[in-house]
């Protein structure tokens, strides 16, 4: 080899180092082409082709037919299982030999009858070990088996990642072989590697950059492709370089391996069962092989996928969860979305899934793990808090389109002053690579220098599966104490934690919630789903109240703990993060209405068995299930008044609102008839239908962007003018249809009924737009700086101004149930039975209704949709006025019961004051004997409150949301019901002995 003279130039010893490396030839040598060295062909490859998943049992009993490297198999969707039979040869003793195998299909090689691990390119996964050095007496024939999904790592999208799949696309077997590996070439090609990029990286300031340089240009030299034996004197002067090392004072990352998998998103369930079989298999190999190397992994229904289908790769998991090495963290069912399930959504999610990790691997999870979702609930810390959970991991925030975020490592305090440690890992990404710009930017990017030394380093290929590869823990093996790098360790969770809950004097405290300013979308994409998830809580809900009463009354009635178990594993499922925010493809969407529709088909069943048990006789009456009175029109003998104008205007009047609509359908005037106060604005219109242009920068299902508010377009058209629907008794409506384009057209009737305080109106959409989006505006004679929305178990304020960029930011915002603008004595509030997003400018309180993105399904949201919302003028505050129960009438209907006993009315659970809601009744998880209720305070009060029971209850103790009894702390149970004290916000969970 050609030895050049010492060169002065920085620019040229770089680029020598870096063409020595790659696939360029510099002096004859080509050091990553001679990665693999000899080859063989495969004795024979065959194929079995289906449209559908099966079981390796089922799979290896069919026809299999020979195939060769280069065919094409698909469409996608289908499954490829191939039969490889090979013989290394002879001559390939004290080698190193791999199957080499290459495809755009992602693929699970199975040996004796067991998943052994994944072979996907995208994921740098391209071979198989068969033996590390082959030895006479191994053999050298075998057969195995590769299951190929024709999909690709990030599903089969047309063009982009996001794109809509190509149905018809075909997958290719590209390479196809048995290989000798050169594991010197490897370990060399890593060493050069992370020199060059600790050059790039560290730039000409720094002089351990040069050293770098230095030490990769003196290796160039020692290099000889011919004698593959000064491989290694060259690594001795690598060696001698990472082995300097850093101050006690330099940063600690703890390098942290996982496998970020989207339990469904380009790709549909099934195909998850799948990544979570190659991913974690091949997670355990490298436990084999690395004893420093652990594991983190979240999702408690990803491990019960695996514990069904690959129950040999389940008990090995066990084994290494038991070594410590195998961690499984998150704590919940799925890694569901952080705005929009109900607090007792969030609630079940800790629930099962705490409660399977501890069935299964014997301890609940310290660590709430969310690295990839939409936005964060100001409840959560209570949430977790009361759920044995101190700590949250997450990073999303870094994707903020405005403002960035000014913390890694804070408490995080709740909406009721929770407090849980918080981490966000400085590299902003939850899927590095080992690569010295991994560490670099985990160092710079500490927003808490001074405060916290210790940061994340999440690594392993995420959101479509893969995870850790070998490469990358050499990659980290080599600069775990590397003079001007962090010093790295591999970690676990709990170490990361440990160390910075040691040292958290200093750390600064982020109160409320944690808002992303992106993906606002979500709120509104896929409104089907939205409607699915909310009518399902609130069935489910029904259900557990029922159901608890029928057993309290009918000692036969035997309480369906299982069946709801498992109606509830399926809601929490459709509330991952891509699922129930819409941003997933139509395959998704149409999985996730199906279990909706199972949900209500099944719970609908249950439900009326469970009143059934609650008596019988000849009379029909009405089940309330939420903990107060209501008074509401349920059978329509009539209508209340409504009166048609010569101006072609209409007046509804109930003796509580009186509203005065235009033919259009807009709402010209919204008054109290006790009051004659005003809530609709001077010269505006309420219930105007708008549509907006809707062409997000990159993510289309998932954002918005503030300039489609400049897009501003009425809905005007009228296809069918206004006119009286029911009229002169309980009931009153006037009915109306507009067009909104060629394709689209709205339909709604506008209900007013007897002593109702709100005017609801029930809509009908046929929607077939594209890259547009519906809402409607309520402008209101209100003014305030900030308006209120429902969160989970309660509310919070946000701007109405945009003054600042925080403010700004916050143009398109989420809430549930309602959103209240209120000045002093008086307010409007605006309810709905099935949407999240809102906005609310100055005096004009909006609701997003539908949204018309074209990826990743290019059919989101066409068809017709039904939903209703409500406007509710009141005096005093909203807390006053009731807004809160309002909006849960409007979502829970009183249901009907047949054949009821002949009884005067009857109350099982009630409460007081109106502050604290009773939002869940359901049998205890741990004794048929007790139930559980679970209330929270709404209204933001300090206050004693009393809990009124019929039933025959002997105690009462607090438990945690995981239905843990606290021992030192049971309830006063007096003649008058159960005493309680509640902070604002605080949830309180009673275990009820009966």
């Amino acid at each position: 080899m050609y030895h050049q003279p010492v060169l002065k130039n920085r620019r040229t010893l770089l680029e020598r180092a870096e063409k020595f490396i790659s696939d360029i030839y510099f002096t004859d040598c080509n050091l990553r082409g001679r990665l693999y060295g000899d080859t063989c062909p495969l004795e024979r490859l065959s194929v079995f082709v289906s449209p559908k998943r099966m079981s390796y049992s089922d799979a290896v009993g069919q026809q299999f037919q020979p195939c060769k490297v280069g065919d094409t198999f698909g469409p996608t969707w289908w499954t490829c299982w191939f039969k490889v039979s090979l013989t290394i040869p002879e001559s390939w003793r004290g080698k190193e030999v791999h199957l080499r195998w290459e495809s755009d299909g992602e693929g699970m090689v199975w040996k004796d009858g067991e998943a052994v691990q994944g072979l996907t390119k995208e994921g740098e996964k391209t071979t198989y070990v068969l033996t590390e050095f082959l030895k006479d007496d191994e053999p050298h024939s075998t057969t195995l088996y590769v299951e190929l999904a024709c999909n690709g790592l990030f599903g089969a999208g047309q063009g982009s990642m996001i794109a809509t799949p190509d149905p018809n696309r075909k997958f290719t077997v590209q390479i196809a072989e048995l290989v000798v590996f050169n594991r010197n070439v490897r370990e060399l090609l890593t060493d050069f590697e992370m020199l060059v990029d600790i050059v790039k990286l560290l730039g000409e300031e720094e002089q351990r950059s040069y050293q770098a340089l230095f030490t990769a240009n003196e290796m160039v030299n020692l290099c000889d492709p011919s004698n593959p034996g000064s491989f290694s004197a060259a690594r001795d002067l690598a060696q001698k370089f990472f082995s300097q090392r850093n101050g006690e004072s330099q940063h600690v990352v703890h390098a942290i391996a996982h496998c970020h998998i989207d339990s469904a998103w380009l790709w549909p369930y099934e195909e998850t069962i799948r990544k979570c079989g190659r991913s974690w298999a091949t997670v355990i190999g490298l436990m084999e092989k690395n004893p420093e190397f652990v594991f983190a992994c979240s999702q408690a229904q990803q491990f019960q996928w695996v514990k069904n289908w690959y129950p040999g790769l389940f008990s090995q998991i066990q084994t290494y969860v038991q070594k410590g090495r195998f961690i499984p963290v998150g704590g919940t069912w799925v890694e569901m979305d952080g705005n929009l399930p109900s607090g007792e959504s969030m609630v079940r999610q800790f629930l099962e899934g705490q409660n399977f990790f501890k069935t299964e691997f014997g301890h609940f999870c310290r660590e709430f793990w969310l690295p990839d979702t939409f936005g964060y609930s100001a409840q959560l810390p209570q949430l977790m808090a009361g759920c044995g959970i101190t700590r949250f991991l997450t990073q999303k925030l870094s994707w903020n389109l405005v403002n960035t975020f000014p913390h890694n490592t804070f408490f995080w305090e709740g909406l009721d002053g929770s407090q849980v440690l918080t981490h966000f890992p400085p590299g902003n990404s939850y899927e590095m690579k080992g690569k010295v710009e991994d560490l670099i930017k985990t160092m710079k990017n500490n927003k808490d220098k001074g405060r916290a030394n210790h940061s994340a380093a999440l690594f392993g290929f995420g959101d479509g599966g893969g995870g850790p590869t070998q490469l990358m823990l050499d990659r980290f093996q080599r600069v775990k104490d590397t003079d001007c790098l962090p010093r790295v360790q591999f970690s676990s969770p709990d170490r990361l934690f440990s160390e910075l809950e040691a040292d958290s004097g200093l750390l600064c405290t982020w109160t409320g919630e944690l808002f992303l300013e992106l993906h606002n979308g979500t709120y509104t994409t896929q409104a089907k789903i939205k409607m699915g998830n909310r009518q399902c809580e609130v069935l489910l809900h029904d259900i557990e109240v029922a159901s608890c009463l029928a057993w309290c009354l009918n000692k036969t009635f035997s309480y369906p703990s299982h069946r709801l178990q498992e109606l509830w594993r399926k809601l929490l499922l459709n509330q991952f993060h891509d699922v129930i925010p819409g941003s997933c493809i139509e395959m998704v969407v149409k999985d996730a209405l199906e279990y909706y529709e199972e949900i209500r088909s099944t719970g609908s069943s249950l439900l009326n068995v469970a009143c059934e048990a609650l008596g019988s006789g000849d009379c029909t009456a009405v089940l309330n299930t939420l903990p107060w009175g209501r008074r509401e029109v349920i059978l329509l003998t009539g209508c209340n008044d409504v009166q048609p104008r010569l101006d072609g205007t209409f007046v509804m009047e109930n003796g509580v609102l009186q509203a005065v609509l235009d033919h259009k359908g807009c709402l010209l005037s919204l008054s109290l008839v006790e009051t004659s106060r005003e809530a609709i604005s001077d010269r505006c219109a309420g219930n105007q239908f708008v549509l907006f242009d809707d062409v997000p920068l990159y993510w289309d299902a998932w954002d918005v962007m503030d300039y489609h508010l400049q897009t501003r377009k009425p809905v005007v058209e009228v296809l069918k003018p206004a006119e009286v629907g029911s009229n002169g008794g309980l009931r009153g409506s006037i009915t109306f249809s507009l067009r909104i384009s060629s394709l689209s057209t709205i339909t709604q009737e506008v209900v007013l009924d007897a002593d109702c305080p709100y005017l609801k109106f029930n809509t009908q959409v046929n929607w077939a737009e594209a890259h547009k989006f519906l809402k409607v505006e309520f402008p209101v004679r209100v003014r305030s700086s900030s308006a209120t929305y429902e969160i989970q178990f309660g509310h919070l304020q946000r701007p109405t101004h945009r003054n600042t960029s925080w403010d700004w930011a916050r143009f398109e915002v989420w809430g549930h149930k309602w959103a209240d603008l209120s000045e002093h004595g008086f307010g409007v509030a605006l309810l709905n039975d099935c949407k999240y997003g809102y906005s609310t400018y100055q005096n004009t309180m909006t609701l997003s209704l539908l949204r018309a993105p074209k990826a990743p399904d290019a059919n989101a949201d066409v068809g017709r949709h039904e939903f209703t919302y409500a406007v509710m003028p009141h005096i005093g505050s909203f807390q006053e006025a009731s807004v809160i129960q309002s909006a849960y009438n409007l979502n829970f209907p009183l249901r009907l019961v047949p054949s009821a006993a002949d009884k005067a009315n009857w109350s099982a659970f009630s409460v007081s004051p109106a502050a604290v809601v009773l939002e869940t009744i359901k049998q205890a998880e741990a004794d048929d004997n007790a139930l559980v209720v679970r209330l929270y305070e709404s209204h933001g009060s300090s206050v004693t409150a009393t809990l009124s029971t019929s039933l025959a209850v002997r105690e009462a103790w607090y438990c945690d949301l995981l239905e843990c009894p606290d021992p030192k702390r049971q309830a006063a149970i007096t003649p008058t019901g159960i005493l309680l004290d509640f902070r604002p916000f605080q949830i309180v969970s009673l275990l009820l002995i009966l």
